[in-house]
């Protein structure tokens, strides 16, 4: 009898089963989870935001009026240290040409004769001008560089207040991701490791026999025995010691 019922839960399907205990692991030790977590937010948003350094990037367009075979050697020109230290002289900038340049970033817009000239910095004033400086320092250098003069600026650079780097919430997301993915490991841990027989179906799997019934704790049935007979015994006005 005790091996057939054995092989009963042994084939059967425990899936619905399973997924309550691990509901009933996690409910047990949620407050494990939450302080994990939180705490890992917590750390993850203020380390963000202490190394966070928020970039800023404007742009400016020019037309370049030249042929495709000549529009390679005119973008790269964008970017000589002619140019960029004309830049570094007409704004004092602090930095080396080669700093400016690096900042730069030059494109072709769909093989057209625009080129779009963007400009990344800490300071989104400073992306603006920067990014203007270039167009203009270009435009009047070119021409003796290169006896070019076909360059018309077709846009300034606006100043754009809204970084370009938004990490700081995927820093903090990930963070409460790894805590939560932490602690949950946790809890399951530390339950493998209880060593307590805490349901019915588990005797049975360890034993191979069937529960036929449950003793219920001796203590609390005696004193809820005597609880109601003590309050029967008030309801009738009596004072009655009962043992």
């Amino acid at each position: 009898m005790g091996k057939r019922n054995h092989r009963m839960i042994e084939n059967g399907n425990p899936a619905d089963i399973n997924i309550k205990e691990y509901f009933s692991v996690i409910k047990k030790r949620f407050w494990i989870i939450a302080v994990i977590t939180i705490i890992a937010t917590l750390a993850g948003y203020f380390y963000s935001a202490y190394n966070y350094t928020p970039l800023y990037q404007s742009s400016t367009r020019m037309i370049l009026g030249s042929g495709d075979q000549d529009m390679n050697t005119l973008m790269v020109m964008i970017k000589d240290p002619i140019i960029m230290e004309k830049v570094r002289e007409e704004l004092q900038l602090n930095k080396s040409a080669e700093a400016i340049a690096g900042q730069i970033e030059v494109t072709r817009i769909d093989d057209s004769q625009v080129v779009n000239i963007s400009v990344t910095d800490t300071d989104y004033e400073a992306a603006a001008d920067i990014a203007n400086a270039t167009a203009s320092s270009y435009k009047s250098e070119i021409v003796s560089i290169l006896d070019f003069t076909e360059v018309q600026l077709l846009s300034e650079a606006k100043e754009n207040p809204f970084a370009i780097n938004e990490t700081q919430n995927r820093t903090t997301i990930i963070a409460l991701v790894f805590g939560l993915v932490v602690s949950i490991g946790l809890v399951f841990l530390l339950d493998s490791l209880d060593g307590k027989v805490r349901k019915d179906r588990e005797i049975e799997e360890i034993l191979g026999v069937p529960v036929l019934g449950v003793v219920s704790n001796m203590n609390r049935v005696k004193d809820s025995t005597k609880k109601r007979k003590q309050k029967d015994v008030n309801l009738r006005g009596e004072i009655v010691d009962i043992k």
